[in-house]
Order: C-alpha cells, then sequence, then structure tokens
C-alpha cells in the first residue's frame, strides 16, 4: 500500500501563529519567496489570484491579511482597487512586498490585533493563514470588525475535509484498489510539517463546520463557496497526483457581513 502526492496544499500566508516564534515565519521569507512568489506556482498563478482578481474587482478598500509578499494584494490593484493594505508579521516578506511595488501600502501587524478602525474595508482578503494561526475566534473578531456592513471576506483555505493530515491517494496492491483516503477530520489537530527540508510549516486542522459557524455567528455569511480542482500546471508539476485530479486541494469561501440579530 503506497500513499502518493502530497496531503497538504503547501502554500501558506505568514500571519504570526500565537505561542510560535516570529523567527519561525522570518526564517521562511527566503524558502517562500524563492517558491511561491516569482510567478512559478501554478496554484496561486492559475487558481487563487484569478478567483482574487474577481471577487475583489468593485471593491474601494481593500485589506489582504497575512500577505506574504503581496501577491493578492497586487492583484486587487491590478483590477482597480483604489485603496490596498496589506499585513503581515514577517519583516521580510513585507520588505520584499515593498520592493515588488504594484500600488498596496504594507503594514507589520497580528491578524489577532488589527490596527484598524471598525468597518473600515470594504473587502477583507485572508489566504491560506487561519490553518497557522491557533487563536481562530479572535482573528475572526478582528477580521469581522474591520470589514463594513455590506462588504465582504474572501477566505481561501487548505480544504479541510480532503486536506486532512493524513489523506492521500492510496494505491492499494493488496486490494487492487486505488482512492482518496481521508484522515481524522472531527479531530482539531496542530502538527509541524516539513514541507521542504529544513522548512517546518506549523498546521492547525479544524473541521468545516468551525470556520462556518464562527463565521456566521460574527455575521459573515457564505454566500459562494468553491472547491476548484487541482489546476493543469499543478497536475503537470506532479505526476503523482494525476490519478487523484478530482479531489480538491482549496476551499474558496466568498462571506457578506450582514447585521447580527444578537436574539
Amino acid at each position: 500500500m503506497t500513499i502518493l502526492g502530497a496531503s497538504r496544499t503547501v502554500v501558506a500566508g505568514c500571519a504570526r501563529l500565537h505561542g510560535v516564534p516570529d523567527e519561525i515565519w522570518e526564517a521562511k521569507a527566503e524558502w517562500w519567496r524563492d517558491t511561491f512568489a516569482a510567478g512559478d506556482d501554478p496554484e496561486y498563478v492559475e487558481q487563487i489570484l484569478p478567483l482574487a482578481r474577481e471577487h475583489l474587482a468593485g471593491a474601494r478598500r481593500v485589506l489582504d491579511v497575512g500577505t506574504g509578499e503581496g501577491q493578492i494584494a497586487r492583484a486587487a490593484a491590478e483590477v482597480g482597487v483604489e485603496d490596498v493594505t496589506g499585513v503581515d508579521g514577517s519583516v521580510a516578506m513585507l520588505a520584499e512586498a515593498v520592493a515588488r511595488g504594484g500600488g498596496p501600502r504594507y503594514l507589520r501587524a497580528d491578524v489577532r490585533a488589527l490596527p484598524f478602525a471598525d468597518g473600515s474595508f470594504d473587502a477583507v482578503s485572508l489566504c491560506l493563514v487561519l490553518e497557522h494561526v491557533a487563536d481562530l475566534a479572535q482573528a475572526v473578531d478582528e477580521i469581522a470588525r474591520v470589514v463594513r456592513t455590506g462588504g465582504r471576506f474572501l477566505f481561501f483555505l487548505n480544504h479541510p475535509l480532503m486536506q486532512t493530515p493524513n489523506s492521500g491517494w492510496i494505491d492499494d496492491h493488496i486490494l487492487e484498489e486505488q482512492y482518496w483516503r481521508i484522515g481524522p477530520y472531527l479531530v482539531e489537530d496542530t502538527t509541524m510539517e516539513e514541507v521542504e527540508p529544513g522548512v517546518v510549516i506549523p498546521f492547525v486542522h479544524r473541521p468545516l463546520s468551525t470556520y462556518v459557524n464562527l463565521l456566521a455567528a460574527r455575521g459573515l455569511f457564505v454566500t459562494r463557496m468553491m472547491e476548484p480542482a487541482p489546476p493543469p500546471g499543478f497536475i503537470a508539476m506532479a505526476q503523482e497526483y494525476s490519478d487523484a485530479a478530482t479531489i480538491p486541494r482549496l476551499l474558496f469561501l466568498r462571506c457578506e457581513k450582514l447585521e447580527v440579530n444578537p436574539d
């Protein structure tokens, strides 16, 4: 029996994880820049950035949380957003974002304590960040606080069901079957994963219901959900994943902020 292919979408933002030293994020900045930030990653180029451009279009003020070197922030500026701010916990990543220009401004900030007034933004984007944040409720509180009523929240995350720890494509030589094994989905779990030699990143697995219910409690209601298939460029680079091409690695939720009735 053989497990083929990585179980994780190996892309992540750089928002701080409570209890994990900032040095972890600073240390991975060069790896992130060289691996994902040069237009070479098909999951960003073919999938994430097109979705971000589509769903940020028409907003006037956008905040990109865990911006890294600013790919989504620049995508927002490309579709005509007038005022784009990116925040991140990594000085090295922010320096790279500033060097790349493109119009957004950047600040160092923690997702759990965003330095903005209530209702400051028409849209907030957060891409592959909350999987690394232990204080989920506090982070969602802050996101909901800075989005104006009627505004939108774009939430990209590793698919909580299909990318559960220990999930993967199984080539069972005994039963002569091939299938996608799903790990212990209902168990919330934090693991430190080596995604490249010497690059260890914390991941927090939670069921999808944990995210959706917490968002709704803060007035962020899902109006669009997408589970895109791995893009062709990714399949071409990871031939061992081709048999699992119908298994989504990414989940995208578009939420709208509504008034919450306390009753």
